[in-house]
C-alpha cells in the first residue's frame, strides 16, 4: 500500500509541475499595449515618403481630366442607347 501512495503522490506532483509550466504568461496592461501601439505608429509615420506638391497637383489634374472624359463617353453612350430604344419603340 505504501508503494501505491508514493506512486500516486509522485504522479500528483508531476501533474502540478506540468500545469505550472503550461500556464500562460501574463499579458501587459491595456495602457502599456496602447502606448506601444502609438509608439509603433509614430515610427511607421517617420518611414512614409510624402509626394511633392507638384506631383500631387499634376496627379489630381490627371484624375479630373480622366473623370471628365469618361463621364462624357458614358453620357454619349447613354444618349445613343436611349435614342436607339426610342426609335425601336416607334417601330413597334
Amino acid at each position: 500500500m505504501a508503494e501505491k501512495e508514493i506512486i500516486n503522490e509522485a504522479k500528483d506532483t508531476a501533474k502540478k509541475e506540468v500545469k505550472k509550466e503550461v500556464s500562460k504568461p501574463k499579458k501587459p496592461s491595456i495602457f502599456s499595449r496602447i502606448g506601444a501601439w502609438f509608439k509603433s505608429c509614430k515610427s511607421e509615420m517617420k518611414k512614409v515618403v510624402w509626394a511633392s506638391w507638384s506631383s500631387v497637383r499634376s496627379n489630381t489634374l490627371m484624375v479630373l481630366v480622366c473623370i471628365i472624359v469618361i463621364s462624357a463617353i458614358i453620357g454619349l453612350v447613354d444618349y445613343l442607347f436611349s435614342q436607339g430604344f426610342t426609335i425601336l419603340g416607334r417601330m413597334i
